[in-house]
């Protein structure tokens, strides 16, 4: 996912609880869903940042030289003024861009039962 795209907003921003409990009516289930969908970001923004710094990686064991790269810099500094991973998960969440599925509501047929 492409989050420079993303419309969350970069600070904390008070939310109504009956907002976010809209869609699930329960709103500890709304904060898991969140939650889980926030860790999943997270891991997608560092594979994308750990790809692109594997590129500056000095595989010497010299301690005494320490190179400062521009790129490598402007890099983590777009990285550091991304929204954090749980305002983009909650603004996905609020704008029903996030499918979850709770096997625990689904109904179990017997043979019986008629489709």
């Amino acid at each position: 996912m492409d989050y420079k795209k993303t419309k969350a907003p970069v600070n904390t921003v008070t939310r109504n609880i009956m907002d976010l409990c809209e869609s699930t009516d329960n709103i500890y289930e709304s904060v898991a869903i969140i939650g889980r969908r926030a860790n999943q970001i997270s891991y997608e923004i560092k594979q994308e940042l750990n790809k692109k710094l594997q590129e500056f990686a000095n595989y010497n064991d010299n301690l005494d030289e320490v190179f400062e790269n521009r790129e490598q810099i402007e890099i983590s500094r777009y990285y550091e003024k991304l929204p954090k991973p749980t305002l983009i998960a909650t603004e996905e969440f609020l704008n029903h861009d996030v499918y979850w599925h709770d096997p625990a509501n689904d109904r179990q047929f017997d043979d019986d039962d008629d489709f």
